[in-house]
């Protein structure tokens, strides 16, 4: 009766809220979060061995686009209400960043239709922000591993983008390894300061390892 109980107070209260929960309004938002997902680690796992699209073609990827999406000052919207359809030549244009169909429908279905605006117009500003960062040198299609500190990415990526402010990129982990960059950006897609929730998701490892290309 109590656990019965306990479950009920946390729907409720929302800490039991399901992931998929629709939760604010198209359009009406405070910045973009731009996710960069590091491929080498997604295809060391067993998940990316299945991949075939992304870890087993001839093309071999470095950073890819996770999503753009958009942001509160704290927390952000997801699965809007929306009347926009995401059509498949809109898929296939974008899959040379992001190497996935079902990531493609995903984020344009729980971010993207936050943003406002037609899918096509989505994809094509998370490429146009994508294309604007310089990746640094020693992420540019690495050979060999190596261990550094999440801060020296961090480093790598101001040095690599001047007048970047320096807190404007988060870097993420999965245990030991890096498997994403996050950098915040205001609507016209200018980099600007990260929001406190998206400061307290950076990785907190000392070191991390930086999966070579695969």
């Amino acid at each position: 009766m109590r656990l019965a109980l306990l479950v009920l107070l946390l729907t409720v209260s929302g800490w039991g809220q399901r992931r998929d929960t629709p939760r604010g309004e198209a359009g009406k938002f405070d910045f973009y979060l731009l996710s960069l997902s590091w491929s080498p680690q997604h295809c060391s796992t067993p998940a990316g061995e299945r991949d075939r699209m992304q870890c087993g073609g001839t093309r071999q990827y470095d950073f890819i686009v996770h999503g753009l999406w958009p942001q509160y000052e704290r927390s952000w919207p997801q699965f809007c209400e929306t009347n926009e359809t995401l059509a498949k030549p809109v898929i296939d244009k974008t899959l040379d960043i992001m190497p996935s169909p079902g990531l493609i429908r995903h984020e344009w279905r729980k971010h993207g239709v936050c943003a406002g605006g037609t899918a096509d117009q989505y994809f094509d500003r998370a490429r146009r922000a994508f294309g604007a960062l310089k990746i640094p040198a020693a992420l540019q299609s690495p050979k060999k591993a190596r261990t550094v500190a999440p801060a020296v990415i961090k480093n790598e990526f101001l040095a690599a983008n001047p007048g970047m402010p320096g807190d404007a990129v988060s870097v993420g982990c999965n245990g030991k390894f890096l498997n994403e960059v996050r950098v915040c950006l205001t609507k016209d897609l200018k980099a600007r300061a990260c929001s406190a929730d998206v400061v307290r998701q950076a990785c907190r490892m000392s070191e991390i390892i930086v999966q070579p290309l695969r």
